[in-house]
């Protein structure tokens, strides 16, 4: 049974930092990456950062050089985030990543399969 656990959340003054982790266990077939995504109250989901099995990261424009995210090895996904702004408020949550077929069977994308169940952010002024 896959399972993702997510730590490292709780509440920050803006300007301040965390670090958020997040462990995978048990066997992935087929992955390529993984993500963290946030959401907050009244709004949807929205991807933050997301790094490919061979460590090429991409980051959400809002993140602006505040974040980094990095993965220890294929089992620990980290999401160091600095500067943390009131907007920053919300749940976090890590997702790992598997090529999944078209239905036309022509090609593959890595898309998101796993979630954790996140952890809480909470900046305030």
């Amino acid at each position: 049974q896959v399972r993702l656990v997510e730590s490292g959340g709780g509440s920050v003054q803006a300007g301040g930092s965390l670090k958020l982790s997040c462990v995978v266990s048990g066997y992935i077939s087929g992955r390529c990456g993984m993500g963290w995504y946030r959401q907050a109250p009244g709004k949807e989901r929205e991807l933050v950062s997301s790094i490919t099995s061979d460590d090429i990261p991409t980051y959400a424009d809002f993140v602006q050089g505040r974040f980094i995210i990095s993965q220890d090895n294929r089992w620990k996904l980290n999401l160091e985030m600095n500067s943390l702004q009131t907007e920053d408020t919300a749940v976090y949550y890590c997702s790992s990543r598997v090529w999944t077929r078209s239905p036309d069977g022509i090609s593959s994308t890595c898309r998101d399969r796993y979630w954790g169940q996140g952890t809480q952010v909470t900046v305030s002024s």
